[in-house]
């Protein structure tokens, strides 16, 4: 079992935060994080009566190979303190509301890691306020719409990850639709390798993303998208608006490839987010390309030691079936 942050490595950082006259009172781990470790850190002796630290430690991403990852590759796992300030900045300076940055360092001096202290948005997340609280729930899903459309209306010249194209760096590849078929073709390789039902339909699926790839039109603008914009990354403040979580991976990329993972997440809430005008060609693409991708990335989490197995081993089997469905 890996070692992950005890209580007695955050409080000088959090009394950097809040003062010296502030006690920390527990530290809780929080469920879901995949890259980073989340922290919950409760204090006695603050106005503030918690914080969440965010931790980049090489053992807390449990994704196999991660520290190789091609920043110019915008479907790279996302990760670091660089990635998560760019992209705080970028949505702030469009009013885009994220989690206030109390502190960020990544000297490694004050804690073992590259580390940041941002607010906590602790009333809840849009997913469990859809069970909860449908009135709140709808509310935010209102606001969070008219977040994305400011998100999805900033076009760029350029499409990659908002860290590299600050730095005037160029994504591989030569289109968003040919980046996405290279992939699915991947995950399609990697699946094919690890489950027999796939690998049965293989030469079906290689041929239907080739033949969805080829109907789609050429673009010379991208929309800023968030990459994995669910329900449970949406948080909820006290005055009801949405706050977005796991920003890291923000990019200027065709908001079809969004649309797309919003419809898997939000479901029945969907209708709330969609917007007219999307291209059809390349939303046929990228939903087959989601299904692979969420079959192949659960099964390689699986193959560390992440440690909600569960839920890994549930989402590869049910977007398995989904994807199997998509052949004519």
């Amino acid at each position: 079992m890996r070692k992950i942050g005890e209580i007695e490595d955050l409080p000088g950082l959090v009394r950097d935060v809040l003062g010296p006259g502030c006690r920390v009172v527990s530290v809780d781990r929080l469920r879901g994080g995949s890259k980073k470790g989340v922290y919950r850190v409760r204090v006695d002796g603050s106005p503030l009566t918690s914080v969440i630290v965010y931790s980049w430690a090489e053992e807390e991403n449990f994704w196999p190979g991660w520290n190789e990852a091609d920043v110019r590759d915008p479907f790279a796992p996302a990760s670091g303190l660089a990635p998560f300030l760019t992209a705080q900045r970028s949505l702030d300076s469009l009013g885009v509301r994220a989690p206030r940055v109390l502190l960020s360092d990544g000297s490694r001096q004050r804690y073992p890691a590259d580390v940041a202290v941002v607010e906590d948005i602790s009333v809840g997340t849009l997913e469990e306020l859809f069970e909860s609280d449908p009135a709140r729930a709808t509310a935010a899903l209102d606001d969070l719409a008219a977040m994305t459309d400011v998100m999805h209306r900033h076009l760029a010249p350029k499409y990659g990850r908002m860290d590299l194209l600050e730095q005037g760096g160029t994504a591989t590849g030569v289109s968003c639709e040919q980046l996405v078929l290279g992939r699915a073709l991947h995950d399609l390789e990697e699946a094919s390798g690890r489950d027999r039902r796939i690998a049965a339909a293989d030469g079906h699926l290689r041929d239907r993303l080739h033949d969805l790839a080829v109907r789609v039109s050429p673009r010379a603008e991208y929309g800023l998208i968030h990459g994995e914009l669910g329900p449970d990354h949406v948080l909820v403040d006290a005055d009801g608006h949405a706050v977005l979580i796991d920003i890291e991976g923000l990019m200027h990329f065709d908001i079809e490839w969004e649309h797309v993972f919003l419809r898997l997440r939000f479901g029945k809430h969907y209708p709330a987010l969609s917007r007219p005008g999307l291209d059809p060609q390349r939303l046929n693409l990228y939903m087959l390309a989601m299904r692979l991708s969420l079959v192949a990335g659960p099964l390689r989490l699986l193959d560390g030691d992440f440690p909600d197995r569960a839920s890994m081993h549930g989402i590869a089997e049910h977007n398995l079936k989904e994807a199997l469905a998509l052949l004519p």
